[in-house]
């Protein structure tokens, strides 16, 4: 087998393209691909703590930390103290948050759209099929 038909290579192709297609998207909203992606997470659902975003976005404690730092200090979330947990933060949308969540929502389903133009409505669900069940291989 030659490498460049090796399944690794062509799904780390294939994602490298994603995230090229996808930062290219979010990019004139002054944040990255991942922090585009963090926005919409806290969009479909705010006040969260810091574990329960990593669950749901499957970043690592250490990637994630990194993120809501570079969110915070863009002022679009901020850390508050948990009500019912003093040793745990959760994470929150600010107005401007909000405001920026929504576009790149908006964006994230155009994005998609545009990403998926080329293919019928089968391989779009074929392929986001298969991509579940290789995620959860893990």
């Amino acid at each position: 087998m030659k490498p460049e038909d090796c399944i690794f290579f062509q799904l780390a192709k294939a994602s490298q393209a994603a995230v090229r297609f996808w930062s290219r998207a979010v990019s004139p909203l002054g944040v990255t691909a991942v922090q585009g992606m963090v926005l919409c997470f806290l969009a479909d659902r705010d006040t969260v703590t810091a574990g329960f975003l990593g669950e749901r976005t499957r970043l690592d404690s250490a990637t994630l930390t990194g993120v809501i730092d570079r969110l915070e200090s863009l002022g679009l979330v901020e850390r508050k103290p948990h009500e019912s947990d003093r040793r745990s933060v959760v994470i929150c949308l600010t107005d401007a948050g909000k405001d920026t969540a929504r576009e790149v929502t908006g964006l994230m389903e155009r994005t998609n759209r545009n990403f998926f133009q080329d293919m019928t409505e089968e391989d779009e669900a074929a392929l986001r099929g298969y991509l579940v069940r290789i995620r959860e291989r893990e």
